[in-house]
């Protein structure tokens, strides 16, 4: 059955470079990004790898988690992670999923139930193993990603989206189109006028009945 926003994220069991785990206690109260990839040491996972490396204390001041997925044993990942360091100067300090059997994969619908895990494997069997999953400390997935082979993965927009679905979850607005942090939001179609005017005493802009403005909650 295919996952959905708001779905519960599948759990599971999985051994990574820093010890088996089981994802649902990995999570623990905080939000997790989980991103796979279809094999190591490929040229666009690479990159990606290496960028997550650099950005995690980001995530990490968000109270994010990062996770990595490739359809390899972790053995290998951890000679994978010596060439990221050289060729991206990011030391990759997150766990990585190995999941050469294609469980985890499976269980997010990266790929078919009856594709069969073996040696051999390439890349392109593995194409659509390049998902990006944010998971809230509900355990609840608030968004899904999947990219195709040739096209690396913009995760400062995975950051964006971060902060949209934090500050939304927390105040009754939504983000309107580009919308980046301290920037205006729009009033929730839920909040009357009447109640907005109580939580914006500093007021706000009516663009259209169904389009209210107003700077950032803080």
């Amino acid at each position: 059955m295919s996952l959905r926003i708001n779905d519960t994220a599948p759990d599971f069991e999985a051994e990574t470079t820093q010890g088996k785990i089981r994802f649902h206690n990995w999570i623990g109260d905080s939000w997790a990004i989980l991103f796979s990839h279809p094999k190591d040491f490929t040229p666009v996972c690479t990159t990606e790898l290496g960028y997550m490396a650099k950005i995690e204390p980001e995530f990490t001041k968000r109270n994010a988690k990062l996770i990595g997925l490739s359809a390899d044993p972790v053995d290998r990942h951890s000679a994978w992670a010596k060439d990221i360091h050289e060729t991206q100067g990011s030391e990759v300090k997150y766990p990585m999923i190995g999941d050469s059997d294609l469980k985890v994969a499976k269980l997010y619908n990266m790929l078919p139930a009856d594709e069969v895990g073996a040696d051999g494997r390439t890349a392109a069997n593995n194409a659509t193993v390049r998902s990006v999953f944010v998971i809230g400390p509900d355990k609840k997935i608030k968004l899904m990603l999947t990219y195709p082979m040739t096209t690396g993965r913009n995760f400062d927009e995975i950051l964006r989206v971060l902060d949209s679905m934090q500050l939304t979850a927390k105040h009754q607005v939504a983000t309107p189109v580009n919308w980046k942090q301290g920037e205006d939001v729009i009033i929730a179609g839920s909040v009357s006028d009447e109640d907005a005017k109580k939580k914006y005493p500093q007021g706000y802009k009516t663009i259209k009945p169904y389009l209210r403005v107003v700077g950032q909650p803080k």
